[in-house]
């Protein structure tokens, strides 16, 4: 393959492309859907985790293996699945995937101990590694590319929503039936989007019933929604692996948040299921707010004239070096519970302020092989998901909460520094012709 100048786009509008009256905006809701879903299945298990060790008499570092076995797979199986995702088509590909992972999620419910508990979570992240490599597919095919970073923050915003609601129907669960009846309800739901996902979503906009003209010539280009060169794949890991390091920053913390964030307030300030429940729900609704800003921000600066490479650096230095900051109160130790819920949830928001500029990330700099790029770049998170539950399970073991949350600090730093001296570049081909580099009109400021 041979590499030449990229074509130059046109100039994005000052206002963004609308969703209002166009299809595009059901299966912006549709996948909301499954993002508050995957979200509630693969965290409801830290709300029940007291109850879960309790039962099986796992140890602290025990119960990190069971959380970090979700991430094992779905780390090493990110980019497959993007790829498989773009061969099958997201709308095949996401009901096969919600309909496996809803048998884990039953699975995790009918556990008896430490392995069939460790095999249901194995299940879960293998089902789920491709879950949002497709979906990025999905919205790759239907939405305006200048509403790249609106549409990831409230598909990941509803995500956030799932994380934040978790807390509070597992301890609701429990309080009437006991942690297992949490798993078989979600599996239940997990199931049931699947099928109207398949019955509702076209892959091709085209053939979707009642779309109009106008709908169609507001999307992205045909060769980038209907077709899939072969992946270039020296050139896609060049752009993509500092993003995937900077997601693997993002990823550590946001696993502390996820796992450790009930037991933490539960060990130091012995509160009961359900008063933990409703702080770590206060603390994840700060990452709704701040997924749906995220995404926004960036669009707004492009729509602005700004640069899209720029806009999404930005965002991600400002998140990044905010959640840092606001996670130092919780280095010093014995800080009451309103400073150390404020310092979270504050610390919450700035970090998600990320999520949806490193997902728009693959959608900007690959149009063509989204899900693979994206996968690509979700496999920091991945790798992220292994190590954080574990290392930090261990470390609260050994020293307490302090240092683990320092380390979070450090990572965040580093992570920092990346997101602002990377520049990933946008790749296409057209007839067989790998364009690499940055448009014109890109290089201008009008793009």
């Amino acid at each position: 393959m041979t590499t030449a100048p990229a074509a130059a786009p046109a100039p994005i509008p000052t206002k963004g492309t609308p969703f209002r009256g166009r299809i595009r905006g059901r299966v912006l809701v549709l996948l909301c859907f499954m993002y508050a879903i995957s979200y509630i299945d693969r965290t409801n298990i830290s709300t029940a985790l007291p109850h879960i060790t309790e039962e099986f008499g796992l140890t602290e570092s025990a119960a990190g293996y069971v959380v970090a076995a979700f991430s094992l797979p779905y780390a090493l199986l990110q980019v497959f699945g993007g790829t498989i995702s773009e061969k099958a088509g997201p709308r095949r590909a996401l009901f096969v995937i919600t309909v496996v992972w809803g048998v884990a999620t039953l699975w995790t419910g009918l556990a008896v101990g430490f392995w069939t508990l460790l095999a249901a979570r194995l299940l879960l992240g293998l089902s789920e590694a491709a879950a949002f490599p497709s979906a990025t597919q999905a919205m790759s095919r239907w939405i305006p590319r200048d509403r790249n970073g609106f549409a990831q923050g409230v598909v990941h915003s509803a995500a956030r929503l799932g994380n934040a609601l978790a807390p509070l129907l597992v301890a609701y669960f429990i309080a009437i039936s006991g942690w297992r009846l949490a798993f078989f309800a979600t599996a239940l739901l997990s199931v049931a989007w699947g099928i109207v996902w398949f019955v509702a979503f076209r892959d091709r906009p085209e053939d979707a019933r009642g779309i109009t003209a106008t709908e169609l010539a507001e999307l992205p280009p045909v060769e980038t929604r209907a077709t899939r060169p072969p992946v270039p794949w020296r050139a896609l890991a060049k752009q993509v692996l500092p993003v995937s390091f900077v997601d693997f920053g993002y990823g550590w913390t946001l696993w502390v948040f996820l796992t450790w964030i009930p037991t933490f307030l539960s060990d130091e300030y012995d509160l009961e299921i359900t008063a933990f429940a409703w702080f770590t729900t206060a603390v994840l609704l700060a990452g709704v707010v701040g997924d749906t800003v995220g995404g926004m921000l960036s669009d707004r600066i492009i729509h602005r004239g700004g640069n899209s490479r720029h806009a999404r650096r930005l965002v991600l230095v400002v998140g990044l070096g905010g959640s840092l900051v606001c996670l130092l109160p919780l280095l010093v130790a014995g800080q009451s519970l309103a400073v150390a819920t404020v310092s979270l949830a504050l610390s919450f928001f700035f970090l998600e302020l990320c999520n949806a500029n490193l997902w728009a990330i693959p959608m900007d700099v690959a149009p063509q092989w989204s899900g693979t790029a994206s996968g690509f770049m979700n496999t920091g998170f991945g790798v992220a998901g292994v190590v954080s539950p574990i290392v930090f399970g261990t470390l609260i073991e050994a020293s307490g909460w302090q240092i683990p949350f320092a380390i979070s600090c450090v990572l965040l730093a580093a992570a920092a520094v990346v997101a602002w001296v990377m520049d990933p570049q946008r790749l296409t081909m057209t007839d067989g012709v790998l364009e690499v580099g940055v448009p014109a009109a890109e290089r201008d400021g009008t793009r």
